[in-house]
């Protein structure tokens, strides 16, 4: 069950008459509302955003096991070499055609 968040402070936007009409229609497309379409995609473009300064704080001991696993030699993963070796699609001959036997 989704938590319900008490919204408490507003913000105002002034956008072009074009804009309206577009985020209008993509939230209902969505089926919501403007204000939770724009919210949602507002947030998720934040989020993104913000994403590479986000702050990871870690004890002295997990810092630690956290560079040792850094230092550490890669180990072999047979399936993923075996991934990258392998002929792709599109590396494969083409099938012959049935209008090419006739």
């Amino acid at each position: 069950m989704a938590v319900r968040v008490l919204r408490t402070e507003k913000l105002d936007l002034r956008v072009s008459s074009s804009a309206k009409r577009r985020l209008e229609a993509a939230a209902s497309v969505s089926h919501r509302s403007v204000s939770a379409f724009v919210l949602e995609s507002a947030l998720a473009r934040a989020d993104e955003a913000l994403a590479d300064r986000r702050v990871f704080q870690l004890s002295k001991a997990k810092w630690n096991e956290f560079l040792t696993a850094l230092d550490a030699p890669t180990r072999p993963l047979t399936r993923m070499q075996h991934l990258l070796t392998e002929p792709g699609f599109f590396d494969a001959p083409p099938a012959p055609s049935s209008k090419a036997n006739r």
